[in-house]
């Protein structure tokens, strides 16, 4: 690989850092039914409830609002959220939205995309233009409705991020919309929502937390603050993965893994991402490949290109799952192969001909990967040579 050590600079942990709180966790089971109580004290008094058809089907949808109307409050249901939501996808939302009128709380209900959607449709509806527009942090002008979050998944962390991850309709390129205004006013951590996933998207959803904790804590923008909450998160996630594969109706697990994965999003709020993320995004953008399963695939070859240069730090995570002094493998190592063992536990795809990805494919890859913003975050600089490497080693 091309080398770029002299380039490195190491953390320094005296550097100064913020952390500004502001948003109230509700955790435990059967804590959904206090849903009116906070959009209340929200001063809600007509909610748009964003969710997706599968929570519709579920029920989950009409329990929230069942509680919510309890609390006298009218619902509005938007339910077409779709995986990996686009600028269309949020503009028929907002729009839906703005025909009502007197919205004054939105609610997100359901993983990732239903939150995503949901900050997306806030962007809109408060501050109008395009979601082009909200394409880096901190450009809303104008404040944003309260909102609440309450993730069916434990996997994302979106619900303790100010960022939507919205792609853009044609290019497919996943646009970073950030904003502290965006953060939900209040997260229910309710594990008895997740009790009836089905198996793949525990495993899509799980490896993805996983990959947060993990680059997270090795982040050039990492801090005291970011990295007590990625520790936490893994070991949380790391302990509890491969129980709520195995078993699906464990609510004690369930309740470790979402606060895990609520962790993990904290870490990245007030840290960022690395190589996996920059070098996974293209192989959905470009393969379709489940973002979950893309960042995961790729994060063992990320560990070891980055092991040289924080070593320390993956020991410290090696620890947290039971590496000890001693063991003939190095920490890094030995986490790349514990991490490669949880992608086999899943039965997800560990090498990227599985995918129909072959040699000539990964030029332009590597070429997409040097433009993902979360690979200027890496703890060893990556160029396109080195994303091409890794490429290479995971195929």
């Amino acid at each position: 690989m091309t080398h770029h050590d002299t380039e490195y600079q190491p953390f320094d942990p005296h550097r100064g850092f913020e952390f500004v709180p502001t948003t109230r966790v509700v955790s435990g089971a059967g804590r959904l039914a206090e849903i009116g109580r906070l959009a209340f004290e929200l001063g809600a008094d007509h909610v748009l409830l964003v969710t997706d058809a599968g929570l519709v089907q579920a029920g989950h949808a009409d329990a929230a609002r069942g509680f919510l109307e309890a609390a006298g409050l009218r619902v509005s249901q938007f339910d077409d959220v779709v995986e990996n939501p686009t600028t269309t996808t949020v503009e028929l939302g907002t729009r839906f939205a703005q025909d009502l009128g007197d919205l004054n709380l939105i609610i997100a209900l359901g993983g990732g995309s239903a939150m995503d959607c949901a900050k997306g449709i806030n962007f809109l509806l408060t501050n109008g233009g395009r979601m082009e527009d909200y394409w880096g942090y901190g450009l809303a002008k104008k404040p944003l409705l309260p909102s609440i979050g309450i993730p069916t998944t434990a996997g994302t962390g979106s619900e303790g991020q100010s960022f939507a991850l919205i792609s853009q309709e044609g290019t497919h390129r996943k646009m970073a919309c950030g904003d502290r205004k965006a953060r939900f006013s209040a997260v229910i951590l309710d594990p008895e929502l997740l009790c009836s996933l089905p198996v793949n998207v525990i495993a899509a959803t799980g490896t993805d937390a996983m990959t947060h904790a993990l680059e997270s804590y090795v982040s050039t923008r990492r801090n005291p603050v970011s990295q007590m909450f990625a520790r936490e998160g893994w070991r949380l996630l790391s302990l509890r993965f491969e129980t709520v594969l195995q078993v699906q109706d464990r609510v004690d697990a369930w309740s470790d893994m979402l606060l895990g994965a609520h962790f993990a999003g904290m870490a990245i709020e007030h840290s960022m991402l690395g190589g996996a993320h920059a070098s996974g995004n293209p192989l959905t953008a470009h393969f379709d490949v489940a973002h979950g399963s893309a960042v995961g695939l790729m994060l063992p070859h990320v560990i070891r290109y980055n092991q040289q240069v924080v070593p320390e730090l993956y020991e410290d995570l090696a620890r947290v799952s039971g590496w000890t002094p001693g063991e003939s493998t190095s920490p890094g190592d030995w986490l790349a192969k514990a991490f490669h063992g949880y992608l086999d536990a899943a039965g997800l795809p560990t090498r990227l001909g599985m995918f129909g990805i072959e040699d000539h494919h990964l030029e332009e890859l590597a070429e997409n990967a040097t433009t993902q913003w979360t690979g200027n975050f890496n703890p060893r600089p990556l160029e396109k040579g080195d994303f091409l490497d890794l490429y290479r080693t995971a195929l």
